[in-house]
């Protein structure tokens, strides 16, 4: 085998292997996306009890987000995990609050419990 053949078979095998990881990340990503699709729709489905507590339901992307003029409770799906947050508004310095409780998570479903778990939290 010359140099050259080396090389070039090198430099496939690396164009392949960056393609492969391209490609899963990608499928990651539409995955976490229909996963933060499917909790908005979940809590959409109820939008007087959202006006009921005061609640604006907002989708940015891999983040759901339930904003009271008082707290923030979102959602945030990464690499196939689910951060659900709560922060405290009252207490922030700036316009984002600081994560007060955190909780990782595997399922939508279970992130929609977490979620109301913060909530009941926040109201109470």
């Amino acid at each position: 085998m010359s140099l050259r053949r080396a090389f070039e078979a090198e430099h496939a095998r690396r164009d392949a292997v960056r393609h492969a990881r391209e490609e899963a990340e990608r499928r990651q990503q539409e995955e976490d996306l229909a996963r933060a699709t499917q909790l908005h729709e979940a809590l959409a489905e109820d939008e007087g009890f959202l006006r009921e507590k005061g609640l604006s339901l907002g989708l940015r992307r891999y983040t759901v987000s339930l904003n009271h003029d008082d707290f923030l409770i979102d959602a945030y799906f990464e690499a196939g995990a689910i951060s659900v947050r709560s922060a405290d508004k009252r207490t922030a310095t700036t316009s984002t609050a600081a994560p007060r409780k955190q909780q990782a998570v595997n399922t939508v479903e279970e992130a929609l419990e977490v979620m109301a778990q913060y909530l009941a939290d926040e109201t109470n």
